[in-house]
């Protein structure tokens, strides 16, 4: 079953292979959704400190019959900070707000404020090269099982491998089906970086999309699933949200593999 399965990070740590996703979801959502996708089997969930829903990701977790060793639990320091010391206090309340001493991955937000995305700095580097010290001091005392960036290009990228005493593990991006052209993710899978991929329907983007409809009837499956396997036979890993059960239970049910003329076809739209 693919929520059993995993992805292995570069310093060894296994991944699972589907991440269950909380952006723009409300608090009771937050608590809700989650709780009902680790009781139907995910261990993967994905949270971040700007959410402003780590508090009901954490009870949700508490609140599961599955140990804390079997869920794997992503959070972020926010895009908007800047030195080193900010970024220990975001590590240290997020740690607070979901009640665990550690996280399992620890990924810098965005390389620049959201407000600035796609507009680069030279400050930025040096913003960037600060907060990712706090992370690699997180990993070391044991706060983060794993750290990673997300959102970085491959310039961004660079400066901090060139900076690093540990390089990035993971970069979460925008992935879905005709958006994977990027060339950062080659890079990426060159320098053993793991994929992570968010907004896979392209926030519903795709799924009116005839071609893709016609490959899911093939294989009777949902377009939004065979949008999710395809970036695991591109082994990027997944992050599917909803808060609807339907969708929770349908976004897990992935065992199932893409011909290569249907890879193919997808690959061109």
């Amino acid at each position: 079953m693919i929520l059993d399965e995993t992805f292995q990070l570069v310093n060894g740590v296994e991944i699972p292979k589907v991440g269950f996703g909380t952006w723009q979801s409300s608090p009771e959502d937050a608590y809700r959704a989650t709780k009902y996708a680790l009781d139907n089997g995910y261990k993967h969930v994905d949270t971040a400190y700007v959410y402003g829903n780590e508090s009901d990701v954490g009870q949700a977790i508490k609140d599961v019959p599955v140990s804390r060793d079997e869920i794997f639990v992503t959070t972020k320091v926010p895009a908007e900070t800047d030195t080193y010391e900010k970024a220990m206090e975001n590590i240290n309340e997020s740690l607070r707000r979901l009640s665990l001493d550690h996280v399992d991955l620890l990924l810098i937000h965005a390389p620049r404020p959201w407000r600035r995305i796609g507009e680069p700095h030279e400050n930025d580097d040096k913003k960037n090269v600060q907060v990712w010290k706090a992370l690699e001091d997180a990993f070391r005392d044991g706060k983060a099982r794993a750290i990673g960036v997300s959102n970085f290009n491959i310039e961004d990228l660079k400066n901090i491998i060139e900076n690093a005493k540990v390089a990035p593990m993971v970069n979460q991006i925008k992935c879905y089906i005709g958006n994977l052209s990027t060339g950062t993710i080659d890079f990426c899978q060159k320098h053993s970086i793991l994929v992570e991929g968010y907004s896979p329907l392209a926030t519903g983007g795709i799924l009116d999309d005839e071609q893709i409809q016609k490959i899911a009837e093939k294989y009777e499956k949902s377009i939004p699933q065979v949008a999710l396997r395809y970036l695991l036979e591109k082994d990027i890993l997944p992050l599917p949200k909803s808060v609807h059960e339907e969708y929770i239970l349908e976004n897990a049910q992935l065992d199932f593999v893409l011909e290569k003329e249907d890879m193919d076809q997808l690959d061109k739209l």
